[in-house]
Parts: structure tokens; C-alpha cells; sequence
């Protein structure tokens, strides 16, 4: 493959520090060694994954169950210690393999308990097992000297630059709606609701307020990337990244993503600017990088493919919603996978209606009869939930000798602090509603009076 000397492939190949890559390993390994801790900590594993009796797997992945007795708390700990080994570079490549497989399993394992970080989570450690992190600064590096390099391959920072980029990028496009734009929403909503803030909560009840954070948020969502790419702008840019997160994890209680996005973004800061600022101990001897280009040897033609479709995958999924039409924040098809963050503020009141014709019976049957506080909650405005609950009611109380059993849903939803509107039509059977990707004609019209 012949290349130019300043083609787009040179460029790839060209040489860099490994500092800021080790930097970016060492705390998106301790980073998800906290967050492992803290399922620990708070309870979770019990609450999530022991207690409940029915887990709402995704489609197509109903296989994925629990592990039995206390194997969910030895799965937490193990990825705890995976996600260590990753951070120290020890046996990097099997520790960030068993840590993508293991943590996209708990990921799979129940979708009322599903976030946007657990997505990237993902995605940034599928990358991870492809990228060579391990080649300086990581203890295989100590342990097997002939790992060692003094530089990596740009691209290696573009993928990682690229792939965080798009979490900003997206959540912006999905801004763009009336709600967010024209009427502050849900973020009036949720901001008045934390008026009770010491100091400067009067102002969270204010209406100009959830305005201006709803237009900042769309144009710091949109823009970010742009401005950290720009060498200029790139540490005003990084300052707004911590202030933001800094103040809307404060508010909105958003967990480990806040710090996530924070530590992370810092890839985007040149390769060497860990030198300036930790110990120069800490890192391989800094390479001569002037003017040299790294071998151009092609990557295998599978290898190129899988990645554009990697990332082609991740362009197509947030407008596939367009596919369903209506409004997504309301039928939810089409809204996971696809960066929709803080954009809806759903309410609902769900029972469920059953029939037996052949005994002449018929009762009600609500969510938390049998499902968990959390998992009741989300049911109840998630319309795929709502049907896959109604075949596990058909399978309970078919093995409690119900032949034929009808179950139809008596729902009623809130979007963004509208009134309360009727969700799924009363009228459809959900025993006989196939699961799956096609489009739910069940789920009655979004609402159109604008919200308060």
C-alpha cells in the first residue's frame, strides 16, 4: 500500500506518546473498579439481581439469567478485580476480554435497570481489547520486556476520541425536540423540584433558568467535541466539561457518569500531557516523535470493516426511531442504545386486566404483586416491558392450570408533566402481541396539548 507521506493512513500510523493512553487506562480501570465496589456497597446486587423473580431480559437474549445463589456477588467482586487488572495492565488483554463479556452480561441481565453509561461502558471496553494499552506503563510490560514501546499509532487516540464524542454529539441531535427547546422540558420539572436547595435553590424554581440550561445543554451537547479537537479552545472546553457535569450530577444524581465522562475526556488533551503534570516515574522514557512515520503496513481487510461498521452501527441506531414515527420519548421505540439522555419525565399508572373464558374467571393483577419497586416503576411507562410482563402473567397462571388466559392493560402515561393520557389500547390481547423489533400498534397516540 503506497501512502503519501501526510495521507490520512500515514497519519494513523504516525507515532505518539503513550502517556495520556496509559492515563486514559489506569482510570477507566479504577473508575469501573469503584463502580463494581459500590454495587457492593449499596446493596444492589441483592436488590437487582437476587431479590427479584423476574428479570426483563433484552430480545433475543432471554438466555441470559442470574447466576445461581451467591454467584452474583462473586461475579461483582471478580469484575472489581478484572477492572484492577485492567488499570495495572496485568494480563491486560484476558482482563479487558472477561471484564467486556462480564459486565455486558450484567448489562443484559435486566433492562429496567438500564443508562446510557452502562452502554458506553461497553463499547469502550469492546475497543479496548483491540487497542494495545498494555504496551508501556502496565505491569505485562515489566513482566515481558519485548511488549514494550515507546509510542503508539495515532489512531489509537482517534478511535478512543471518537467513540466519546459521539456520546456528546448524539445526546445533542436527541435534543431537538419541542419539549426540550420550546418548553424547558423535563428540566423545569426536575429543576423546581430540587428548590429546596440551600443558598441558590430559589433560583431552580425560576422558568428562565430551565430554559437556559435546556439551550446550554443542546449546544454544549452539539459542540463540545468540536471545541476539545480545536487546540485553542480545547481547555476552555475541558473546564466546561467539568462544570457541567460537576453541576447537573449535583442536581439530577446521575451516578458514576459525571466522573466517567470527566476522567475519560482527557484523552482528548495532546498524548503527552501527563508529563507536565505527574510524575515523569510514572511513565515510559518520552520518544523522539519528530518527523518520523511509523510502518504503514495495512490492517486485514476484516479488521478495517469491523470497525466501520462498528461505529456505522452506532450512527444508525439513534434515528432509527424516525422508522416508527410518532414521538419517541412517548412509544419509546427506538429510544435505548441511542444517547436519548435526560429527555423525559414519565409518570404511569399500569393493572393489568386477566381472563380465563373457558372457567368464566377474571381478575387484576398490578406490577408490584410481583415485580420490584424499580422494576413496577418502569413497567409501568415502557411499553416493551408492558408486554413482556403480560406473557410472563400468561405463563404464571397458565402452570397455575388457566388454560387460556386474555390479558389486556389498563394503562395510563405523563410525559414531560402533561395529564395523564391512556397508554395501550384496552382493547388489544397482549397474550397474542408478538415480542420483537416491528412497530406496536397497541400503543395509542402521544399527546398533543403542550406541557405545563
Amino acid at each position: 500500500m503506497n501512502t503519501k507521506p501526510h495521507s490520512w493512513w500515514s497519519r494513523a500510523q504516525a507515532p505518539i506518546d503513550t502517556a495520556s493512553l496509559i492515563v486514559f487506562r489506569v482510570v477507566f480501570g479504577l473508575l469501573m473498579c469503584v463502580a463494581a465496589l459500590r454495587f457492593l456497597w449499596n446493596g444492589w446486587v441483592h436488590e437487582f439481581y437476587i431479590q427479584p423473580t423476574y428479570h426483563f431480559t433484552f430480545y433475543g437474549f432471554d438466555w441470559v439469567q442470574p447466576w445461581p445463589g451467591w454467584g452474583m456477588y462473586v461475579h461483582i467482586i471478580a469484575l472489581a478485580l478484572l477492572a484492577l487488572c485492567v488499570a495495572l495492565g496485568f494480563w491486560y488483554r484476558w482482563s479487558i476480554v472477561l471484564f467486556f463479556f462480564g459486565f455486558t452480561y450484567l448489562e443484559l441481565l435486566d433492562k429496567s435497570y438500564y443508562l446510557n453509561h452502562y452502554y458506553l461502558i461497553s463499547l469502550l471496553s469492546a475497543l479496548m481489547i483491540f487497542l494495545p494499552l498494555h504496551r508501556a506503563g502496565s505491569f505485562d510490560a515489566w513482566r515481558n520486556p519485548s511488549l514494550r514501546r515507546s509510542s503508539y499509532p495515532a489512531w489509537t487516540v482517534w478511535i478512543l476520541r471518537l467513540q466519546i464524542g459521539f456520546v456528546y454529539f448524539f445526546a445533542g441531535v436527541a435534543k431537538i425536540k419541542s419539549d426540550w427547546v420550546f418548553h424547558a422540558q423535563p428540566l423545569k420539572t426536575w429543576l423546581a423540584a430540587r428548590s429546596d436547595i440551600p443558598v441558590f435553590g430559589f433560583l431552580l424554581d425560576q422558568s428562565w433558568l430551565a430554559y437556559a440550561f435546556s439551550w446550554g445543554g443542546l449546544v454544549f451537547d452539539l459542540t463540545v467535541p468540536f471545541w476539545l479537537l480545536w487546540r485553542r479552545t480545547r481547555l476552555l472546553a475541558y473546564l466546561a466539561i467539568v462544570g457541567f457535569h460537576a453541576i447537573t450530577g449535583k442536581l439530577f444524581f446521575l451516578g458514576m457518569f459525571p466522573y466517567i465522562m470527566v476522567g475519560l475526556t482527557l484523552v482528548f488533551f495532546p498524548p503527552s500531557w501527563p508529563r507536565r503534570w505527574l510524575p515523569a516515574s510514572w511513565f515510559p522514557q518520552a520518544p523522539t516523535l519528530k518527523h518520523k512515520i511509523a510502518s504503514s503496513k495495512p490492517w486485514p481487510k476484516f479488521a478495517v470493516a469491523a470497525l466501520g461498521l462498528f461505529f456505522l452501527v452506532q450512527v444508525a441506531l439513534p434515528f432509527r426511531h424516525h422508522g416508527y414515527g410518532g414521538n419517541v420519548c412517548w412509544h419509546e421505540q427506538g429510544f435505548r442504545f441511542s444517547w436519548k439522555v435526560m429527555l423525559i419525565e414519565k409518570t404511569g399508572y399500569l393493572v393489568y386486566h386477566l381472563s380465563d373464558p373457558t372457567r368464566g374467571k377474571k381478575w387484576s393483577v398490578y406490577p408490584r404483586q410481583f415485580l420490584t419497586p424499580i422494576q413496577a416503576t418502569m413497567t409501568q411507562t415502557q411499553p416493551d416491558m408492558i408486554l413482556q410482563f403480560a406473557h410472563w402473567l400468561v405463563r404464571y397462571y397458565q402452570n397455575k392450570g388457566h388454560s387460556k388466559v386474555k390479558v389486556r392493560a389498563e394503562s395510563y402515561v405523563s410525559l414531560n408533566g402533561r395529564r395523564r393520557k391512556r397508554f395501550i389500547d384496552p382493547n388489544v390481547d397482549l397474550a397474542k402481541q408478538p415480542r420483537g423489533w416491528a412497530p406496536k400498534t397497541w400503543i395509542l397516540p402521544s399527546p398533543t396539548e403542550t406541557p405545563p
